[in-house]
């Protein structure tokens, strides 16, 4: 990569102040493909652009320092371990928890394993449908009982061709999982439903952890086995 398509690469992401997930998934794919002097612009750029709106001024000063603080820490940790350790908290009620679920979902390249209790809100369902139909190997594993509940998505889903299994006992599949690429997990308490970003307290843990990593795709292909 070009130093001046890595500015322009900057630049894209400094657009919205913020470093999304799939920002900071992308950089770390980015910076392995890197010679050290074209890794030294890259921070060095960064700073000049931070620097320039923090002179500015305004209400976004404080979002350009986290978003700098943010590309120095992916490339500290690409240089020191030459592996990009991640593991984030995030929390709701607010947009926290359903942003970092739409930013993984949409950084998916290969595939997406979900199992959830249930899919109500409409923008983590089309963002799930929009990453089928872009050829990524998704499955669903849901609960039975809640994908006939009024503003459930998950015969939605169905009807556009996603691979869907559920549970078909009295219990309940009651897992909030995630795991994109095979490489992050996503599992916490959160409901992927619109009350649970607008009034719920919830909240998600991602990490690229590879023994929690494997230790969940082993339970969503146990599952996967079990309600075929």
């Amino acid at each position: 990569m070009r130093q001046q398509e890595l500015e322009n690469w900057l630049l894209a992401s400094l657009s919205d102040f913020k470093l999304s997930q799939s920002e900071a998934l992308e950089l770390r794919d980015i910076l392995p493909r890197l010679i050290n002097d074209d890794i030294a612009y890259t921070r060095n750029k960064a700073f000049q652009l931070a620097r320039e709106l923090v002179h500015t001024g305004g209400d976004n000063a404080v979002a350009t320092l986290l978003w700098l603080e943010k590309i120095s820490k992916v490339i500290d940790n690409f240089r020191q371990s030459e592996t990009f350790s991640l593991a984030e908290a995030h929390f709701s009620p607010g947009e926290d928890c359903r942003r970092q679920l739409l930013d993984l979902l949409v950084s998916a390249r290969e595939s997406i394993d979900i199992s959830v209790f249930t899919i109500s809100d409409d923008r983590l369902a089309e963002a799930i449908l929009t990453a089928h139909k872009r050829k990524v190997n998704v499955r669903l594993i849901t609960d039975n009982d809640k994908a006939s509940d009024q503003g459930s998505d998950i015969y939605y889903l169905i009807d556009q061709g996603l691979p869907v299994r559920m549970d078909a006992t009295e219990n309940h599949m009651h897992h909030k999982f995630a795991v994109i690429d095979k490489k992050v997990l996503v599992n916490g308490s959160f409901n992927w439903t619109r009350s649970a970003t607008d009034y719920n307290q919830e909240n998600i843990l991602v990490t690229d952890e590879p023994k929690l990593v494997s230790a969940y795709l082993a339970e969503f292909e146990r599952l996967w086995q079990e309600f075929k």
